[in-house]
């Protein structure tokens, strides 16, 4: 099957596959552990956190919709990253991106202080100061684009170039995204990671991870770790994840037709301060996700017009929208990146990252985009009159 063929790999994953009865539909199995054909004779599996056919399927076509070799699958997002992490000893240097995912930057802070690596925090926006950063040599650079929640947009390409001149590692956190969107391994990456939580789930009802490596080796080196540290997915999860990713494709078109709708109509509101959204021609980063991505996604984010008030006002109005942390799923949500998933960053890290506290993160869902945009609508009209 063509690589290029990334809709129909999403939905025939594990189509037609069980020799025993011929069940369309892939099965699910639960079993902890499994039988030895005898003495010192394992079978291809022989205890789930090791190996689990279910776990395999899902890890299996999210490498192929990826490029790579190696699709591991673990419990939830951040045991994904903290699955990477493993690669680093003391004397190692981790470079990552001054604005990534609160979750992410309280891991490797609270790591980096208890004398696991060393860590380094940089603007990736900022050509000066990542290439200052890389003469430190670090081991593995961690790329986050489009950021979590500014959605800023770095060269993955470049990046990868530069990386490599110094020997290090790249991984890729393509969450915001998922396969379907881009392929960072394509452009030079080592690893891509996914918080299949969000949109390759899509449903918001499990939690899980993956990390896929472009090397085979490597990939057997995170496989074994992910097995000693006992961070793999459940078979159940697994399988509905599974099922999730069949509808990716039809998914994501209608959650992209819904955010070029919702964002024409925020674009002339008057409690709209700014909007970060790659796929309006005046971001900054505009050019360079068309040249790397495949469309802009659903996620955006905006800042109001007042302070805190007029956020408080905001989502107490909201009906549709979910007060809640999350992204990717058939929802909407919004959420308040500072009180909620940046909470694990101090708030003076949170100004250096640029997220203020009247900055607002929206997932959006694939209801009618007119229910969508009506229900934003009065909730920022009542903030107008907020005190």
């Amino acid at each position: 099957m063509s690589k290029g063929k990334a809709n129909t790999i999403a939905v025939q994953a594990g189509i037609n596959s069980d020799k025993h009865y011929g069940s369309v539909v892939p099965a699910m199995h639960l079993s902890s552990t499994y039988s030895l054909k005898g003495f010192n004779e394992k079978r291809e599996y022989d205890y789930s956190r090791s190996g689990n056919p279910t776990r395999t399927s899902l890890g299996d076509v999210i490498a192929e919709l990826e490029h790579g070799s190696t699709g591991i699958i673990t419990g939830t997002g951040m045991s994904a990253i903290h699955l990477v992490c493993q690669l680093l000893s003391a004397d190692d240097t981790l470079l990552i991106p001054h604005d990534c995912y609160g979750g992410s930057y309280r891991l490797f802070t609270h790591l980096a202080d208890r004398g696991l690596f060393k860590l380094l925090v940089v603007d990736q926006t900022d050509a000066n100061a990542l290439q200052q950063a890389l003469s430190e040599k670090p081991k593995i650079v961690l790329i986050e684009t489009p950021s979590n929640p500014l959605l800023r947009v770095v060269d993955i390409a470049a990046i990868c170039k530069a990386a490599k001149d110094v020997g290090a590692l790249v991984a890729v956190d393509n969450t915001f995204l998922s396969p379907l969107l881009q392929n960072p391994l394509d452009l030079g990456a080592d690893i891509v990671i996914h918080s299949t939580t969000k949109f390759i789930n899509g449903h918001s009802d499990i939690v899980g991870g993956a990390v896929v490596t472009k090397d085979a080796e490597l990939g057997e080196t995170l496989t074994w770790w992910a097995n000693c540290i006992g961070i793999t997915g459940s078979p159940f999860d697994s399988y509905l994840t599974l099922r999730g990713l069949k509808t990716l494709p039809v998914r994501l078109k209608q959650h992209q037709q819904n955010t070029d709708d919702l964002i024409a109509f925020l674009q002339n509101h008057p409690a709209i301060e700014r909007i970060h959204y790659p796929g309006l021609t005046d971001h900054p980063g505009h050019e360079l996700a068309k040249a790397q991505q495949k469309g802009f996604g659903s996620m955006l984010s905006f800042e109001i017009k007042g302070g805190v008030e007029q956020v408080k006002t905001l989502f107490a109005k909201v009906k549709l929208f979910t007060l809640a942390q999350s992204l990717g799923g058939v929802e909407s949500l919004i959420s308040h990146p500072s009180t909620m998933t940046h909470a694990g960053m101090d708030l003076e890290a949170q100004k250096v990252a640029g997220i203020s506290q009247t900055l607002i993160r929206v997932s959006v869902g694939i209801e009618d985009s007119k229910d969508i945009i009506e229900d934003l609508e009065q909730a920022l009209n009542a903030t107008l009159s907020a005190e």
